[in-house]
């Protein structure tokens, strides 16, 4: 490795790809703010729309999910050929359109049209893309952790801001702010985020269509897979009911609903620290995977307990959201440990996809439970479909501790990629390697506890 080589990877993230981050995290956070900050207001206010019903009212709030779980997969593939800022640009304009369809409607068919066109916008794996193209292989998990940070802080401010938001402008208002949002993301999009030199293709973060079968194969990813489906799906149809719990069942004014949201998300993200300390640094993933889900089907039992009484409701939303934010933290990490080396864009694109198929389903579930079995039937649902998830999970494989890690290796003969495989998989500390010669990349699994950086790095051409 050369000085100059040994100084700059010493720095570390370099000011490109730490605007890159940061830029596209905003672009990220503006789109999910958009979809989010709806949730905890529209079953509240959709009782004045034309038409609604309680299932109308489920479809409304899920139907993004089916438009972007269909759509994401594509749209990532589309900005390999066409690039991903012309993607990303159309995609949050698309979701513009789709919020001043919904903002302008008076009836509930309005919305969901509205609603499906705003999860038509599917930029997450175009958004991806991009990052990985701004970034060098050893820098790329932490501009992602970046981007992942943003989208957890906006649910949480979506939840908060939305009854806020809504005492001052209205749901119409909050989807015209939504619109306006999205063309935020564009000016991001067009004068912050950096253009890439190149743009090619990142098996890490990009789904590869030949790999569909080995992923969905998998038990353990598919067990991951339903868990994230549930996960959504009982996001979506709790905040279904919920809402009209506390203002019908438990008796708080709806301008005081964000008194409840605000403490209790905070206290969440307090509680949830020392769960993902354990399950990371201590290695207790499984364990407090299990636990955290239990948690989960505690909490949706006492809403259905105590859904006419406020303190029970809080305590129950206390429970809910510390599962809910240990899970969304250890999710996409099983995904990451037990998918193949080579196949973690594909895993993380089925994993996105059954995720937003999961808001949709909840939202449709949810609402015919409504319609059938009233408010607290659907937290019963909730509840059981937590105890289906549980029983799946046990199941799971002990995760090994092994974090991805890429290696740009250079152009190799067949032959020289399956020598360097022996070699790289002879070092400690390396659990898998597989070198992609088309790529020029050697996708591993390292244990960041045992692996020597100075001895892997030494294969890295890019380094050395």
């Amino acid at each position: 490795m050369s000085v100059k080589q040994k100084e700059m990877y010493a720095k570390g993230i370099t000011p490109v790809e730490s605007r890159a981050a940061f830029s596209l995290a905003g672009i990220y956070s503006l789109r999910m703010m958009g979809l989010f900050l709806i949730l905890p207001v529209f079953a509240l206010y959709a009782q004045h729309l034309i038409g609604v019903t309680p299932l109308l009212v489920g479809l409304a709030i899920g139907a993004y999910g089916l438009t972007q779980a269909l759509l994401q997969i594509p749209f990532g593939i589309l900005s390999d050929h066409i690039g991903r800022k012309p993607v990303i640009i159309a995609g949050l304009l698309i979701f513009a359109l789709g919020s001043a369809v919904a903002a302008q409607a008076d009836t509930i068919w309005g919305v969901i049209i509205g609603r499906a066109i705003q999860g038509s916008g599917a930029i997450a794996a175009a958004v991806m893309a991009l990052a990985a193209d701004l970034t060098q292989e050893h820098n790329r998990l932490k501009v992602m952790a970046v981007i992942g940070m943003s989208i957890g802080m906006a649910f949480a401010l979506s939840l908060i801001l939305g009854p806020i938001i809504n005492l001052w402008i209205g749901v119409p208002g909050i989807f015209w702010l939504t619109a306006v949002l999205a063309l935020a993301g564009v000016v991001i999009a067009v004068f912050l985020v950096p253009d890439p030199k190149r743009s090619v293709f990142h098996r890490d973060t990009e789904a590869v269509p030949g790999q569909f079968g080995r992923v969905l194969a998998d038990l353990d990813l598919l067990r991951l897979n339903l868990g994230i489906l549930v996960l959504h799906m009982g996001l979506t149809s709790v905040f279904l009911v919920l809402p009209l719990a506390l203002r019908d069942t438990a008796g708080l004014d709806t301008a005081h609903h964000w008194k409840i949201y605000f403490p209790v998300l905070m206290l969440s993200v307090l509680l949830m620290v020392p769960f993902v300390v354990a399950a990371e640094s201590r290695r207790k993933l499984k364990q407090v995977f299990l636990l955290s889900i239990t948690i989960m089907m505690v909490a949706e039992f006492a809403f259905y307990i105590f859904f006419q009484s406020l303190w029970g409701l809080a305590l129950a939303l206390l429970l809910y959201f510390t599962a809910f934010n240990v899970l969304e933290a250890t999710l996409p990490s099983l995904v990451a440990k037990m998918a193949p080396a080579e196949s973690k864009g594909t895993a993380m694109g089925v994993y996105s996809t059954s995720q937003f198929g999961g808001a949709f389903l909840g939202g449709v579930l949810g609402g015919w439970i409504h319609t059938h079995f009233g408010l607290n039937g659907v937290f019963l649902f909730a509840g059981m479909a937590m105890g289906v998830w549980l029983l799946a999970a046990f199941g799971m494989s002990e995760p090994r501790y092994l974090s991805s890690y890429l290696l740009r290796v250079g152009a190799l003969e067949t032959a020289q990629a399956e020598a360097l495989e022996a070699r790289l998989l002879a070092l400690d500390g390396v659990g898998e390697a597989v070198v992609v010669v088309e790529d020029e990349i050697a996708y591993l699994k390292i244990d960041p506890k045992t692996i020597d950086m100075a001895a892997l790095d030494e294969f890295s051409v890019a380094r050395g």
